[in-house]
């Protein structure tokens, strides 16, 4: 009997999804069969979306993308800007889930 062929996941799937997203907002979300996640800046919703799809082996609904712009702040009495961060809202299919406590 021959082996299964495993899908080759690409290196940049795992520059595309940089770390779950966990707040009290993203645990409700969660109820609704959604994950966030910290993206790359640069990545598009179909990167995105096959970046979840190849490392968690699940299937994705839709993808929505937020970009929180950084907050300005004070250290010592001089100003700075935190980096801007971009976020998904990726909703998957029903049935499926992501445990994001475990890692990839």
């Amino acid at each position: 009997m021959a082996k299964k062929q495993v899908a080759a996941v690409a290196t940049r799937h795992y520059d595309v999804i940089l770390a779950p997203h966990i707040t009290e907002k993203a645990t409700l979300v969660s109820e609704h069969n959604a994950v966030v996640f910290k993206v790359a800046g640069d990545a598009s919703k179909p990167e995105i979306k096959a970046a979840v799809e190849a490392l968690f082996g699940v299937n994705v609904k839709s993808v929505n993308t937020i970009v929180q712009k950084g907050k300005t702040k004070r250290w010592k009495g001089k100003p700075y800007t935190r980096s801007d961060v971009k976020k998904a809202i990726v909703t998957l299919a029903e049935g499926q889930s992501i445990d994001v406590t475990t890692g990839i």
